[in-house]
């Protein structure tokens, strides 16, 4: 089980990214979380795998609290939470399989890191996450090479190179076409049911949102406003859609549209 209470991160400016936010998913769930830009979403997954600290409040996976642990625990539990970007982050003049084994980092020595070497079981491991993605072939080519599907393919790879319980993806089809979305999503899917790994993702093409979610909570103003199953998203009212993106918000067509860009 997974669960945040009370988060609040109130970033060096005063802005108040995340407040008082709390929800609870069980293992193996996919959350989406919806929200228009600025609304907290990036923040909240930033805070659950400590890339920032939170303010306020717990993040408790299996009765650890994420929000407390630092220096070797805060490294040993990051190992099993990988994380998927909207811009890839990837070393764009590096090959892919670099990239990709950079996903071992939390597993190796820091010399061993600090000269890029893995062992042979890792690499085997890389090509098989390549393989896994379908972009095996392209090992050895340098990331700046791949089209923009392939290289968030590679981002999902190094993620899976983790052997994550949990992947946070953070907006990761915003920059891609809606054919090339719904592949990546496919792949978070496949990982998810075949791998029974928790996915929490952040989107803004709400009509992936009810293709792809099995929970949904949207986000305003870094506040929770609304909480639904993948039925109930289907069904969501006028008044719920306009209490996550504002009263002037226009519903386009079925719950589709691309409603928001880079978030806070």
């Amino acid at each position: 089980m997974f669960e945040v209470r009370n988060l609040t991160k109130i970033y060096d400016d005063g802005t108040v990214a995340v407040k008082n936010v709390s929800f609870s998913i069980p293992d193996g769930e996919f959350l989406v979380v919806i929200g228009l830009s600025g609304s907290g979403k990036s923040t909240l997954l930033r805070c659950i795998n400590r890339l920032i600290d939170p303010t306020e409040g717990e993040i408790l996976w299996d009765g650890v609290d994420l929000a407390q642990i630092e220096g070797e625990d805060l490294r040993v539990v990051r190992r099993k939470i990988g994380m998927v970007f909207q811009h890839f982050n990837l070393v764009k003049r590096s090959s892919v399989l670099t990239n990709v084994l950079a996903g071992r980092l939390g597993y190796t020595s820091s010399w061993q890191s600090l000269f890029g070497r893995f062992s042979e079981d890792d690499r085997q491991l890389a090509f098989a996450a390549l393989d896994r993605l379908g972009i095996l072939d392209q090992a050895d080519k340098r990331a700046d090479e791949l089209s923009g599907g392939q290289q968030q393919r590679v981002g999902v790879a190094r993620a899976l190179m983790q052997e994550p319980r949990m992947i946070l993806a953070d907006e990761p089809v915003a920059s891609l076409d809606p054919v090339l979305a719904h592949s990546i999503m496919e792949h978070l899917e496949r990982l998810n049911q075949e791998d029974g790994i928790t996915i929490i993702c952040s989107l803004h093409y709400l009509d992936l949102v009810q293709r792809y979610a099995s929970s949904v909570i949207g986000l305003r103003e870094g506040e929770i406003v609304y909480r639904g199953a993948k039925a109930e998203i289907r069904g969501m009212t006028d008044k719920q859609f306009r209490e996550i993106y504002g009263a002037d918000a226009e519903r386009v067509g079925d719950l589709t549209g691309d409603l928001n860009s880079d978030d806070q």
